[in-house]
């Protein structure tokens, strides 16, 4: 048998401490982690809502003036009824429409949202599916969402779709929707309520 200095000794048994340290750092980093990552029920309800048939479903998760902007079109819709109005809209032209969560990270009363958004554009050769962040803005309890803000690639909705870049819905598809723009966003909404594309 062997014996080793004091001084290798006492560096191994530093380095082990040191090791176990760092996994249990990781490890608990990762919960963290994990744990921000694990959708609230706000976000479960949201997804659940676009996901239904049911248009007042989305609408009911919003404070009575909150809003809602889709940034891929560049249009926002204000309070629950237009807010429903948009989901059957998007309904009325996409056939299994669908978000599905990939993570959701919550910084006070906001939450952001990794998703994809899904679909079949009516008429279109091929469905899509693109990556769609979402910040949700909650009020005071936590219980509404008083801002909605999603951000997707609407050429990539288009070209996956096999769609050209400048493809409008044909009109008999649509109904007339009040809508704002986007501020900062390049309206694509155009006159009669056509958007550019959804």
């Amino acid at each position: 048998m062997t014996s080793r200095p004091p001084h290798a000794v006492s560096t191994l048994v530093a380095v082990a401490a040191l090791c176990a340290t760092a996994v249990s750092a990781a490890t608990t980093a990762q919960a963290v982690e994990d744990a921000g990552r694990r959708p609230s029920r706000i976000v479960n309800d949201w997804a659940r809502a676009w996901n239904g048939t049911d248009p007042r479903a989305l609408g009911a998760l919003f404070t009575v003036d909150g809003t809602y902007s889709d940034e891929g079109v560049g249009v926002t819709f204000h309070g629950r009824q237009e807010i429903s109005g948009w989901k059957a809209r998007a309904d009325g032209m996409i056939d299994g429409v669908h978000v599905t969560v990939r993570a959701a990270h919550r910084n006070g009363d906001r939450i952001t949202v990794d998703a994809v958004y899904a679909g079949h554009l009516k008429g279109a050769p091929t469905p899509f599916a693109v990556p769609m962040t979402t910040l949700l803005e909650l009020d005071g309890s936590h219980c509404r969402i008083t801002a909605d803000r999603d951000r997707y690639s609407l050429s990539t909705v288009l070209a996956q779709s096999g769609l050209p870049a400048d493809w409008t819905p044909p009109a008999g598809q649509i109904a007339h929707r009040r809508a704002a723009p986007v501020a900062g966003a390049r309206s694509r909404w155009r006159p009669g309520g056509v958007a550019a594309g959804l």
